[in-house]
């Protein structure tokens, strides 16, 4: 990985964040105050902060599916992506796109799952296969 990158956001409760991104997706938690914590997403900084999370808007075409707007998330190699479904799935995740291929057999192929988190936040997990295809195009 180049670089980590850093992403804040907000969330409504810190306690009910920590559990899931915690325990759900096994991210480990860092430093923290009272109104934020921060976690290492897949290698990643994000940090969450007590407050008015995103507006989202089902407003993205991605091939014939509507995307949430706006989301973030990651981008995994394809056993760790389907470990975390599985897990996902063991959790009883409703999901907002259920675990998939996209693009199959095209430059770009890859497996997707959008889901939200307890504050309402989409995120989706990308799967490739080799990850130096991740820009193909």
């Amino acid at each position: 990985m180049p670089t980590p990158f850093h992403f804040a956001f907000h969330v409504t409760d810190l306690d009910v964040a920590r559990d899931f991104y915690g325990r759900v997706l096994g991210c480990a938690e860092g430093r923290s105050t009272p109104t934020w914590v921060d976690f290492d997403f897949f290698g990643h900084q994000i940090s969450l902060h007590l407050g008015e999370p995103f507006r989202v808007a089902a407003t993205g075409r991605v091939g014939e599916v509507d995307v949430p707007m706006p989301h973030f998330g990651v981008v995994l190699d394809l056993a760790d992506w389907q470990a975390l479904a599985e897990r996902l799935k063991g959790e009883t995740m409703s999901f907002i796109l259920e675990p998939q291929v996209r693009f199959q057999g095209e430059a770009g192929e890859q497996w997707t799952m959008f889901f939200h988190d307890p504050s309402g936040n989409p995120i989706e997990v990308k799967g490739f296969p080799d990850l130096e295809r991740v820009f193909e195009h």
